[in-house]
């Protein structure tokens, strides 16, 4: 209470300098002179979203607000962004197309890239990326290695942060819900001149939950969950913005209770990542060139505490298993456009040092510099979009066993490419195909581990492999596209060859490493539907969204060539699907139920040793949120909302990873006041 009386303190003064403020206008999608919707993630340059050859979703800004969602995991997990693995204690990744992203420090591990504004998040933990101050989410499926390099095998996701515009306004916000769950939100934006701004800055706190069957799991709470983002940025000259970004998070305490069946209550971690992003964007007059350059450097942090003789399991350590990922980098890219033709080339360069004080290696630095050249053709009165992209990367991994080992190293490059082809029937329907490389390199505890682990499913010897290889993976996927008088929707048929992917096996009693295996396919279907279109209620006219999407996978199996029967890739379901309909007036009331389904699931059992294979059943949840703005006097400058949510409308028992249900069902209110 007394950190959030002082946010509130900073509030009212922060508020006392914007002498006449006025609510920025909502926008829900960043558009360009024509109207046309932007991206940016598919080619590393704003271009419209017609002109894209690959599968991109964009999830509005204003689809964040009218979430419950309070991080980008659980806004994922409400779009059926993938398959959505979370954990008490701050822990959430995710897969798309049967690939996942890394939740603890060393983004390079996953196959999922999380980016913020284009670059490295370094993280791939979505609970520990905020969605407040965020303009809109944009989530290239399929690979992104072309035009970010290593792990963005199967899919990309780039959080862009909101840039201020218009006049200064400030906000302030409180929620309160079911466990004592408490949230204080305050936050500027606008612009002074050629200076612009957008902040936001959140504490949270919570208790323990019960789950849908009415059992408390207990250390499931948290205390002290602080987010914040900043982005400022100064125009010094037409079209040329020298900007700064930063971004926190940092919670004081997470409960860590380990399955509900060995529920312990004293296990918790304390865990944060910080960001800096020094940035340029500029153009020439004719806007035939545009180029872009960046340095960014962060922390990505985690300590584990387990008291000695506290859990129910009697294995305990006693000493923290503390893990930092420091991360520094840079970009540089011009672009060229002439007419139809746009090529933009670059260089990126990127440093991880990883430091941990259990395991080996207890210290390693992964440094990549890559190169990078996109092409872009409009033909046919630019009906017919042709792309084509080349990267190489150097990379190098070192590492120390331990203090008195000398350092390894080891060295190593990929090539890829992709290509793509687009084509509009009509105004309305756009077809398209593309094929694109990733790869992941090895990292340094797979090259190098070298530990023994001892708890109660045993003793095992890690050791690690230096001659792995990396993986990679070749996709091909086509798809159409409608969008016609507020109807929009998609489809595309993808397959993947993954080969030479690692995975850990047993290659003696109680010895196991890290080994290339031979390959694998995912191959599926995902498709997405809205239509937005005016309803009249009470004589008020409202718009009305129902929408739609999801994945299917047909075939998702690991293959031999020794001639083994094939395996199915556990940890991926079959199914995942998002539906719902959003409601709101020209008069600030916005509503919206959503219902998420995940198929079933082979998983392990590791609440028993040795871990059985057990098919995870189906689940879904649902949520509900709605809104209502007011406005204070005539000049529509000041106004407040008030909203409220609830999430397991149902109050169903689920759970996104097996023996750690998640809460029961749940509601929260909230009054927010713009001025």
């Amino acid at each position: 209470m007394k950190k959030q009386f002082i946010l509130f303190v900073a509030a009212g003064l922060l508020a006392t300098g914007v002498v006449k403020a006025e609510v920025s206008p909502d926008t829900s999608k960043t558009v360009s002179h024509t109207g046309k919707e932007v991206v940016v993630t598919a080619s590393r340059l704003e271009e419209l979203k017609k002109e894209v050859t690959t599968n991109v979703t964009v999830i509005t800004r204003k689809q964040i607000e009218d979430s419950p969602a309070q991080d980008l995991g659980e806004l994922l997990a409400e779009q059926s962004i993938g398959h959505i693995q979370k954990y008490p204690g701050a822990l959430t990744s995710v897969g798309i197309r049967g690939f996942r992203s890394d939740s603890h420090g060393n983004d390079l591990r996953g196959k999922i890239l999380i980016l913020i504004d284009g670059r490295r998040a370094g993280t791939g933990n979505l609970a520990k990326l905020m969605t407040d101050n965020v303009e809109k989410v944009e989530i290239i499926r399929g690979p992104g290695a072309v035009q970010y390099g290593s792990a963005a095998i199967g899919g990309v996701i780039n959080v862009i942060t909101r840039k201020g515009d218009g006049k200064p306004a400030f906000f302030a916000e409180q929620e309160v819900g079911t466990y004592e769950y408490m949230k204080t939100t305050v936050g500027a934006a606008g612009a002074l001149g050629d200076f612009d701004y957008s902040a936001t800055v959140s504490i949270a706190n919570m208790d323990d939950y019960k789950t849908g069957e009415g059992e408390k799991y207990f250390n499931t709470g948290y205390d002290d969950d602080i987010r914040g983002s900043v982005n400022l940025g100064y125009e010094f000259y037409p079209g040329n913005r020298i900007g700064l970004t930063y971004t926190h998070f940092e919670v004081d305490r997470a409960g860590t209770p380990d399955q509900i069946s060995s529920n312990d209550h004293d296990d918790y971690k304390k865990t944060s990542n910080r960001s800096v992003d020094f940035n340029y964007t500029g153009k020439s007059a004719d806007d035939r060139f545009s180029w872009m350059a960046r340095y960014f450097v962060g922390e990505d942090k985690d300590a584990w505490y387990d008291p000695v003789a506290s859990n129910p399991t009697f294995w305990d350590d006693g000493i923290p298993f503390k893990k930092t990922t420091d991360q520094q980098g840079a970009q540089a890219q011009v672009s060229y456009v002439e007419k139809d033709f746009t090529v933009t080339t670059g260089v990126d360069w990127l440093n991880y040092d990883l430091e941990q004080n259990e395991y080996t290696p207890r210290e390693s630095e992964y440094d990549d510099m890559g190169y990078f050249a996109l092409l872009k053709g409009l033909l046919f009165d630019q009906r017919l979009v042709l792309t084509a992209g080349l990267r190489y990367d150097d990379y190098t991994v070192k590492y120390n066993r331990d203090e008195t080992t000398p350092e390894t190293s080891e060295d190593s490059d990929s090539f890829v490419k992709s290509f793509g082809i687009a084509y509009h029937v009509s105004d309305n329907v756009k077809l398209r195909a593309s094929y694109g490389e990733g790869f992941q390199i090895p990292d340094a505890q797979e090259l190098a581990a070298d530990y023994v682990v001892t708890n109660w499913m045993g003793t095992k010897h890690y050791i690690g492999n230096p001659d792995l290889k990396p993986e990679e993976s070749y996709t091909i996927d086509g798809g159409i596209e409608v969008a016609i008088d507020g109807f929009t929707s998609s489809l595309t048929v993808f397959t993947t060859e993954y080969d030479n992917f690692i995975e850990q096996v047993e290659i003696a009693p109680d010895e196991i490493s890290w080994q290339n295996q031979d390959n694998a396919t995912v191959t599926g279907i995902e498709g997405e539907i809205s239509y937005v279109f005016p309803v009249y209620l009470a004589g008020n006219q409202f718009f009305m969204e129902p929408y739609a999407s999801g994945t299917y996978l047909t075939d998702y199996d690991k293959h031999f060539d020794d001639g083994s029967p094939d395996e199915v890739i556990r940890y991926i379901p079959e199914w995942n699907l998002s539906t719902g309909i959003r409601l709101r007036d020209a008069d600030g009331f916005s509503g919206m139920f959503n219902l998420a389904y995940f198929g079933k699931t082979e998983v392990q059992d590791w609440s028993v040793w040795p871990a059985k294979d057990v098919t995870k059943g189906s689940f879904y949840v649902a949520s509900m949120s709605l809104a209502k703005r007011f406005t204070v006097g005539d000049s529509n400058t000041t106004s407040f909302t008030v909203k409220g949510s609830v999430e397991n409308l149902f109050d169903r028992n689920y759970e996104y990873v097996l023996g750690f249900p998640m809460p029961g069902r749940t509601f929260a209110l909230g009054v927010r006041v713009d001025i």
